[in-house]
């Protein structure tokens, strides 16, 4: 079994409001996952998704700070994590299980409420049925969504292929800073499948999960100018929703008027419904 060791603190600064931020590294299985902590109030854990960084969810985290006492990170070949010799959606779980798997580590006194983006979501809700009371509640932000289609599929693979080798090559810009994602288009492409087939049986999940969930959802995923397959992709995005919610009528969802992007357009609204997340089942809403 691969051992978790957490590396000597990076150092201490303070924020606006007096709050500080302290920054470490987190080991495992030869990975280097870079966490930063930082507020004060209820403890929070923001996972992000496939090509995002902790720094690219900076907005929403400093807001979540000002009454969260909030740990965020990096997935492996993203940010200042380390590379990897291969990526896949095990691996980024181990990532995530590796930074929640000692709160003390973290500093944190309480199971904290896990927030997810995009994959990040789908990795909460692995982790969360994995690991009963180990979170408080979950939020899931354009993710986890068990949809009837897949998104990738043989009609839209050319677009999506040329689409991911785009984004690959802008990324170079990025290299050997806080927003560098290592990752190539087949990366991309072969996670993207990869999370596919974890939605296909994510409503098995969420049956085992017995704490608050919420989803924060964009109205279009893809965008209103996404091409001809847009308007598909939106009514399925909405449709595997609509079956979340017929089977777990529990599970609040929130619609934003807003695309993929909506973590970086929508933090305040984000943070808003955040806030008002119950800390655990049965407990009173924060206003």
């Amino acid at each position: 079994m691969n051992r978790t060791t957490s590396a000597p603190d990076h150092g201490e600064w303070a924020e606006p409001g007096g709050r500080t931020t302290r920054k470490f590294t987190i080991r495992h299985g030869g990975i280097t996952i870079p966490v930063s902590r930082g507020g004060r109030g209820r403890p929070l854990v923001l996972c992000p998704g496939l090509n995002s960084t902790q720094a690219d969810l900076h907005e929403l985290a400093g807001l979540l700070r000002r009454d969260h006492d909030v740990v965020t990170f990096d997935l492996r070949g993203h940010g200042l994590a380390s590379a990897a010799d291969r990526y896949s959606f095990e691996a980024f779980l181990s990532d995530l299980d590796a930074v929640m798997a000692e709160p003390d580590r973290l500093g944190l006194d309480e199971a904290p409420v896990l927030v997810g983006y995009s994959m990040g979501a789908d990795l909460a809700v692995h982790f969360a049925s994995e690991h009963p009371g180990a979170v408080a509640g979950l939020v899931l932000v354009d993710g986890a969504n068990p949809v009837p289609e897949p998104f990738v599929t043989e009609a839209l693979l050319p677009e999506l292929r040329a689409m991911w080798e785009d984004m690959a090559a802008r990324q170079e810009a990025a290299r050997g800073t806080a927003r560098q994602v290592l990752l190539t288009g087949q990366d991309i492409l072969d996670l993207n499948v990869e999370i596919d087939a974890a939605r296909s049986g994510i409503l098995d999940r969420y049956r085992k999960i017995d704490r608050p969930v919420r989803m924060i959802m964009s109205s279009s995923m893809a965008g209103e100018g996404g091409g001809e397959h847009a308007p598909r992709l939106n009514r399925n995005w909405r449709a595997g929703i609509d079956r979340l919610v017929r089977e777990q009528p529990h599970i609040p969802a929130f619609w934003l008027e807003a695309d993929h992007r909506l973590v970086f357009t929508h933090a305040p609204e984000i943070a808003r419904i955040i806030r008002s997340t119950p800390g655990r089942a049965g407990s009173t809403p924060v206003p």
